[in-house]
């Protein structure tokens, strides 16, 4: 388990990187990459969705262009901070601060589920993919975005040490082990220069088609949440 995959760490990671993050994130991941990963989604009419690791709502703003009912959860409150100074108390959005491994919300609530720049901090990535299983609808939409394995021995080593990076047997490994029978990797990368990502859609078990249902599922969401404490009277 590398450095930033216990939770304590990586909250204290954050807490100084929340400062600088918005100006050196798109090293790694940008609009253009943000824009492809959305086009990859079946958003449907009204739907509802959610951001797990939502950070300072980079993945947060993109999803709104697609969607008036948007959730984000992140268990920085340092991040949070940042992501509510963008939106305020914006009504379309609502945050929670929650730990993706243990998801605040109830069976079948969302018809997308996104997460990106977030699975490599959890200890358990499998339960975490369980979770953003089951409160995703039937037949909805999981993305996932991760950072892919680097080629270069020494790199894999450093990697190792710091958190989780994985290849696509690696994805397909996981994605299997909790409940995913339909899913595809996509590799992007901002520049030659870049660390690559490696992109996840799979599809939820169950349903004819996804998305294209409004969802009320998210009124008994707030039990169990932490919430950032500049934003709790949003999450009701």
């Amino acid at each position: 388990m590398g450095i930033l995959e216990d939770k304590s760490n990586a909250r204290l990671f954050y807490k100084y990187l929340s400062k600088v993050y918005d100006r050196i994130n798109s090293f790694n991941w940008n609009e253009e990459m943000r824009a492809e990963a959305l086009s990859w989604l079946e958003f449907g009419d009204d739907p509802t969705v959610l951001d797990v690791g939502c950070g300072t709502g980079f993945g947060t703003e993109g999803l709104l262009e697609h969607a008036d009912d948007v959730h984000g959860l992140d268990q920085s409150v340092h991040q949070m901070e940042k992501a509510f100074e963008k939106f305020g108390r914006h009504d379309r959005v609502n945050f929670y601060r929650g730990d993706a491994e243990r998801l605040p919300f109830r069976d079948d609530a969302f018809d997308v589920v996104w997460s990106s720049g977030s699975i490599e901090y959890w200890p358990n990535p499998v339960e975490g993919l369980r979770e953003l299983r089951r409160v995703a609808k039937p037949g909805g939409q999981v993305l996932v975005v991760g950072p892919d394995y680097p080629h270069n021995p020494i790199l894999q080593r450093v990697a190792d040490a710091i958190m989780l990076f994985y290849d696509a047997d690696e994805a397909d490994r996981m994605f299997e082990a909790a409940g995913y029978e339909e899913f595809e990797h996509h590799i992007q990368q901002a520049t030659p220069q870049s660390p690559r990502a490696i992109t996840t859609v799979a599809r939820v078990p169950g349903g004819d088609e996804a998305g294209g249902s409004s969802a009320s599922g998210t009124e008994e969401s707030a039990s169990g949440a932490e919430e950032s404490p500049s934003t709790a009277s949003d999450a009701e």
